[in-house]
């Protein structure tokens, strides 16, 4: 049992040492004589590994393998809440971060509503390697009516949340005026923000899976406050 956990171990990739230590225990035999006995010290996931290498057939395998299945389902159960939580953080800073990139937009000379869905496109165009935001849009399967950012990940809508404060101090604080100089600024700081995550080993924009729409989990949200 022990030796299949080890191999199991070791074919993942870690060190067996670090999960399986083995120790010299030593034991009273009677009228004070001791003996050493071997013991194996085996970490949380050492004790994983060799309880789903036993078998279920015995009563107290059963209920280890039981315990661990509990157990990881919670922690599945509370890494979902800590996505659903970052994704309405970053998702409300971002409405209001995009409300003043707008403003910065507006001063930049980008005011008909045509020429701002211009402007947004060259920002997605540098942060999406060329892609706007009808191509992102099929690209990522989403539906007519859905949008973009309502069906991004934690980690997708803090690269845009970047973007969009990035855009708007460049704008303000280079005093950028006219619509072509504002669309290439833009551009230019989403295809950095684009090559930093390239430089860091992170998974680009365009590649990472759309998730459930917030507006759901909005509107699960206010049905649980509702419920307190």
């Amino acid at each position: 049992m022990t030796e299949k956990a080890r191999i199991a171990c070791f074919n993942s990739g870690q060190r067996v040492d670090d999960h399986f230590v083995a120790i010299d225990d030593m034991i009273e035999v009677g009228k004070g004589a001791k003996r050493p006995v071997k013991t194996v010290l085996m970490s949380r996931y050492a004790c994983y590994l060799v309880i789903q290498n036993a078998d279920p057939a015995k009563e107290i395998v059963a209920l280890g393998q039981t315990y661990f299945a509990v157990q990881t389902r919670r922690q599945e159960l509370s890494d979902q809440d800590i996505e659903v939580k970052r994704r309405l953080t970053i998702r409300a800073e971002l409405r209001t971060h995009n409300s003043h990139l707008a403003d910065a937009a507006k001063d930049a000379g980008v005011i008909a509503p045509i020429d701002y869905a211009i402007f947004q496109n060259h920002g997605y165009m540098g942060l999406y390697g060329g892609l706007n935001a009808q191509d992102i849009h099929r690209h990522k399967g989403l539906k007519k009516g859905q949008q973009i950012l309502d069906h991004m990940g934690s980690t997708e809508l803090a690269a845009n949340l970047f973007r969009a404060t990035q855009a708007e101090e460049k704008l303000r604080r280079e005093k950028i005026v006219g619509k072509a100089k504002a669309n290439a600024a833009h551009r230019e700081v989403r295809a950095k923000v684009r090559q930093t995550i390239k430089e860091l080993g992170g998974t680009m924009p365009d590649a990472l899976p759309p998730a459930e729409s917030i507006k759901q989990l909005e509107s699960r949200q206010k049905r649980l406050g509702k419920g307190k």
